[in-house]
């Protein structure tokens, strides 16, 4: 029989990919357009497998109540897993992930968000279509020469390295599995936390969410930083205390911030919230900021990426029919 498998948090283009995939898999796929919560979990029963993305919370209860259905593998669609209660799955669900879809996708949209902030492209849009061409207030500096700070130096890392070394900036990067080859090869070097913040123009956070990382951007850490420092976040919204955030940028402390993630996103990114009040006061205050620019996690979001994901996915699912061994699989003790 086919195995089937529920698929949770589905838009239109997660449909279209797998679809076209699943001509060469032939799984019976059940897509439903909400993300899985204790509420609607009872969807799951029936299933095989159940397929989630970033902003479904699955958290220990709900593992129980999967294990009960006789789910025996979540496959995750992204790349981060902290959104899963990884001890409660251990040896009752398996769970996979997507480690590398897209790392140059993710790499260039930083860069886009460098480029936007730095030379106001967000304001001179707006403003030229109002007939509006002053350039007072637009005012950008050259990125050449100027120092960069990468913290997290995985795929999306060196993508990112490679890139500002082609501005011929000076990058320093903080890893904790520093790989120095790569360092020599590239022309940058690994620095501890605090002369990163110290010296960095432009601080680019490309790490994962874990205890160690979780705020690393914070009232103390900004205090390091130079006066008008821009800050990226295309990892995770927790690795920045959102409220430590907005106080640097009212003192004028952080001079822009490119915020790809936010800590409270689950309940907004994805979403088309145009007819709605924003009642999240934290990010309506992030978005009356003129040096802020916010996406809505996009990303990953390219053709090549989307494929990748798809691809990926569908894999970690076969293998895991056909018992071979799970190549992206995420260690059940690890949180």
């Amino acid at each position: 029989m086919k195995p089937k498998i529920a698929f949770f948090d589905t838009k239109p283009y997660d449909k279209e990919s797998f679809d076209e995939l699943n001509k060469k898999y032939g799984y019976d796929i059940r897509y439903f357009k909400y993300h899985l919560t204790p509420d609607n979990i009872v969807l799951a029963q029936g299933f095989d497998i159940v397929v989630v993305f970033v902003n479904d919370m699955i958290t220990s209860p709900m593992i129980d109540i999967l294990a009960e259905y006789g789910i025996k593998l979540i496959a995750l669609r992204c790349s981060g897993y902290n959104n899963i209660d990884l001890k409660a799955a251990h040896q009752r669900i398996r769970i996979v992930r997507v480690p590398a879809y897209s790392p140059n996708a993710i790499a260039e949209h930083s860069v886009a968000l460098m480029l936007s902030l730095n030379r106001k492209i967000h304001r001179a849009y707006f403003r030229t279509r109002d007939s509006n061409f002053a350039l007072q207030g637009l005012l950008g500096f050259d990125m050449y020469r100027k120092t960069a700070g990468v913290i997290g130096t995985g795929k999306i890392g060196k993508a990112l390295i490679k890139i500002l070394k082609g501005f011929e900036m000076e990058v320093l990067a903080h890893d904790i599995f520093p790989d120095n080859d790569f360092a020599a090869k590239n022309g940058f070097k690994y620095v501890g936390l605090d002369e990163l913040f110290g010296r960095s123009d432009v601080i680019s956070l490309n790490c994962p969410l874990t205890k160690e990382t979780e705020y690393i951007i914070n009232r103390q850490t900004i205090g390091k930083m130079k006066k008008g420092v821009m800050i990226i976040n295309t990892g995770r919204g927790k690795l920045i205390n959102t409220a430590h955030l907005i106080e640097g940028l009212k003192s004028g402390k952080i001079g822009s911030a490119g915020l790809d993630v936010y800590e409270e996103e689950s309940r907004y990114f994805f979403e088309d919230l145009s007819d709605r009040v924003l009642t999240d006061d934290v990010l309506a205050r992030l978005l009356t900021f003129n040096n802020v620019i916010i996406t809505s996690h996009q990303g990953f979001f390219t053709k090549e990426a989307m494929y990748n994901i798809a691809e990926t996915t569908m894999e970690n699912i076969r293998s895991f029919l056909e018992g071979s061994e799970l190549k992206n699989e995420v260690c059940c003790m690890c949180s």
